[in-house]
This record gives C-alpha cells, sequence and structure tokens, in this order.
C-alpha cells in the first residue's frame, strides 16, 4: 500500500466513524460497522454487511472490538431461549459447536448460518434469510425445542436428532452409531458445561 492509498484508507475510517456517530450514517443502534478486503485489497465497510467476508471493526461504542465474539449475540440467544425455554448456554454452546459464532458460515451439505439450518428446515422453519443472526438463532433455537419435546426432554437425543436428523434417532432407537453425531454430542456438552460454570 503507497502513502496516498494508505491516507485515503485513514481518511476514509475517519469519515466512516463520524457519520455513524453524527447519526447520519443510521439510527442508533445499527452503528457497529463491519470491513471486508476483496481479493483486490479494496477495503469495504458497512454497518449492514450483505455478503459472507465481513468482520466486525467498530463496535457502537466506538471500541475495537475486545469481546468474545460470543458476546456479539448475547441479546439475541437470550431472546431464543426465553422465548422456546431452553437454557442459553446450551443454545451458545450449540452454536460454537456449529460454526463458531460465524453467522456466514455454510457446511459442504449446505447447512447455513450461526445455528447451521438446513435449506429445508428453513423452509419449514419460515427462516426467510439464514445469514441474519436473530432470525437464525431464533429458528435453530425453536428446531431444537421440538427436538427436545419430540424426546421427552433428553438433551443427547435432541442433539443427536440436530446433527443427524430425527429420524436417524427414531431408527436406532436412541443415539445413531455415527462418529460425527457422538463427537458433536460430546462437543456441545463440554461447552455447555463451560458456559453454565462461567
Amino acid at each position: 500500500m503507497d502513502r496516498r492509498t494508505g491516507k485515503r484508507h485513514r481518511l476514509l475510517i475517519i469519515g466512516i466513524v463520524f457519520l455513524v456517530f453524527s447519526g447520519v450514517a443510521g439510527k442508533p443502534g445499527k452503528a457497529d460497522i463491519y470491513r471486508f478486503v476483496d481479493e483486490n485489497g479494496v477495503v469495504h465497510f458497512s454497518n449492514v454487511p450483505t455478503t459472507p467476508g465481513y468482520t466486525v471493526y467498530f463496535l457502537e461504542d466506538g471500541a475495537k472490538r475486545t469481546m468474545p465474539v460470543e458476546m456479539l449475540y448475547e441479546a439475541y440467544i437470550r431472546e431464543a431461549a426465553e422465548t422456546h425455554g431452553v437454557d442459553m448456554n446450551l443454545v451458545r454452546a450449540i452454536i460454537k459447536v456449529e460454526s463458531d459464532f460465524n453467522p456466514w458460515a455454510v457446511s459442504r451439505r449446505g447447512a447455513q448460518g450461526l445455528m447451521q439450518i438446513m435449506p429445508e428446515n428453513c423452509r419449514l422453519l419460515h427462516l426467510k434469510n439464514p445469514f441474519d443472526p436473530r432470525q437464525n438463532i431464533l429458528a435453530g433455537t425453536r428446531f431444537f425445542r421440538s427436538m427436545l419435546d419430540r424426546f421427552n426432554g433428553d438433551i443427547h437425543l435432541a442433539l443427536a436428532a440436530y446433527n443427524a436428523g430425527p429420524d436417524a434417532v427414531d431408527r436406532n432407537r436412541g443415539v445413531p452409531p455415527f462418529q460425527e453425531t457422538m463427537r458433536y454430542i460430546k462437543k456441545v456438552m463440554e461447552y455447555y458445561r463451560r458456559y453454565r460454570q462461567g
């Protein structure tokens, strides 16, 4: 990056910060700034990221992010947990294992967003935008709640159903003997214990 380009970037950042805090760039509460560097090295900033690849650059309070990434979605996790009657630490643990808190995550099988919801389940859950963190967390928690209800509150079976599908749990009359599913349950339960312990 030459000196003139670096100066332009600094001026752009200063301008964005000014607009955000003067209230011109958006409504209060939408002042977080996301940053993305494209394949040509051009830096893009947005308060509403529309494509994968954006990362948090500036928080609403003007500080660079120092909080754990989980905290960015804390309000949505709490809302989903309270709405659907699921321990928020368990919701947090599922998100950690599913996507590591990456709202743009897409698996090889096509699962999308923070809670890695499959396209067919997006339709069933009326999830319009699986990459919207709030929509994804609410829909994923709702689906997990339905698995808890289906398997009489058994967390292990509900997690197995979330990972491998409820039919696989029914066919095996328990946790399917899939290495991936067994590892998944173990990881979620480990994070669940950590989050509960604070």
